[in-house]
């Protein structure tokens, strides 16, 4: 294992802006360490490739990141999380943390039940991946998937509490309150920001489980357990980079993260992928 100075930042990556909600989270329990956050924005969505494409691009979003010298990457990406966390363990001397086991782990904490539900996109759905961890850590959960899709571009254009937004989230939810779960896994980086709507059409006796705030306790277990955590006084630096730069993309980083975006960069793939 490598030894890092205290003040190396954490690397975190993303198929595109989603990461952003992470980035928050980690921020809010960790104020102190410095970010280097690359969304992978030419090549997005990751879902929709074979999990040779996902593996390969995440492992070059991880080698762009160990450039830069992190003591510690997070996988901001659910579908990366669900297909590349092993390839990426095994090239890279440093921890990796996922969003998957942690935010599983979070729920059969909170639930009473045993019935949990998981939203998130087709792809996280249709793969599975929180049922297959959750059902690997308990023989007793029952759980209820549910792809919504459309919550991604509603929190984007920032229409998290729209009346679209809660017509949509009756329509995608109506089963789940049917299934008398207890908690909720938010199985995509975007959905925190719908958290209002999402609780609200559920009730308030459902628990909406972040992943990206379970992966950031992990973070921080690692991070004290390594001896590696910044013990500074000084708030952290944090810097952004994206493979391409969409129209609005800082008005959405910002919007997602609550606070001005300074050191934003655009990368050239070829850099990305080694030519």
């Amino acid at each position: 294992m490598h030894f890092f100075n205290k003040s190396n930042p954490i690397g975190i990556f993303d198929s595109g802006i989603g990461g952003l909600t992470v980035v928050k989270r980690v921020t809010s329990f960790l104020p102190n360490e410095s970010i280097i956050y690359f969304g992978d924005t030419a090549r997005v969505p990751y879902g929709s490739k074979s999990n040779s494409t996902v593996i390969e691009y995440s492992l070059q979003d991880a080698e762009f990141l160990m450039k830069r010298n992190v003591k510690m990457i997070v996988v901001a990406c659910n579908t990366a999380s669900s297909t590349a966390l092993p390839a990426l363990r095994e090239k890279f001397d440093l921890p990796v943390v996922g969003m998957i086991e942690p935010g599983a782990k979070m729920a059969l904490q909170e639930t009473k039940n045993n019935r949990i539900g998981v939203i998130g996109t087709y792809a996280t759905i249709n793969n599975k991946a929180y049922s297959n961890e959750l059902k690997k850590l308990s023989r007793k959960v029952k759980v209820f998937e549910k792809a919504c899709p459309l919550f991604v571009p509603l929190a984007e254009e920032g229409w998290t509490h729209h009346k679209a937004a809660k017509l949509i989230a009756e329509e995608y939810l109506a089963d789940l309150k049917k299934a008398d779960i207890d908690t909720l896994i938010l199985g995509c980086t975007h959905y925190p920001l719908l958290a209002d709507v999402i609780q609200k059409v559920l009730s308030a006796k459902v628990k909406l489980i972040d992943s990206g705030t379970a992966a950031s306790l992990v973070v921080e277990d690692y991070l004290n357990g390594r001896g590696i955590r910044n013990d500074s006084n000084l708030i952290g630096q944090h810097e952004f980079y994206v493979s391409d730069v969409p129209t609005k993309f800082r008005e959405v980083a910002e919007r997602f993260l609550g606070g001005k975006v300074a050191h934003l960069k655009k990368i050239d793939l070829e850099e990305l992928i080694g030519k």
